[in-house]
């Protein structure tokens, strides 16, 4: 095959409130705002990645999206301040894998709809 996917453009998470779930991802996670076309949706962005907030269009059930990882730089830091933020507690970080040049640690949150975001932290 001559053309490849080269990268992941939009993430779609489905939320029973967008302006709940936007305070949670922009205010509490810190993800940067892009806009918001309606009350329905809005867009945020997390590196070259953006992630669309939605009500039920016609497909998706809140709380039963697949599980976001976000990378993050000294995880425990930051999963203290965002639990400090609201963010609601699932799993604290804890080493997942050691590997032979790193470790990859792992902690999860719940955003309102009850959906899992992970964090994880490669440590070299």
């Amino acid at each position: 095959m001559e053309n490849k996917i080269s990268e992941i453009g939009q993430i779609a998470i489905t939320v029973s409130n967008v302006e709940s779930a936007l305070a949670f991802y922009r205010d509490i996670l810190g993800l940067d705002f892009l806009f918001a076309p309606s009350e329905e949706l809005a867009f945020l962005s997390c590196g070259g990645t953006r992630i669309m907030l939605s009500t039920p269009q016609g497909s998706g059930e809140v709380g039963k999206n697949s599980i976001l990882y976000f990378k993050i730089t000294n995880l425990e830091n930051y999963y203290t301040e965002i639990v400090g933020h609201g963010a609601e507690v699932e799993r604290e970080p804890q080493l997942a894998a050691k590997l032979p040049d790193h470790e990859l640690w792992i902690g999860f949150v719940k955003d309102p709809d009850g959906n899992l975001v992970g964090l994880m932290e490669e440590k070299y």
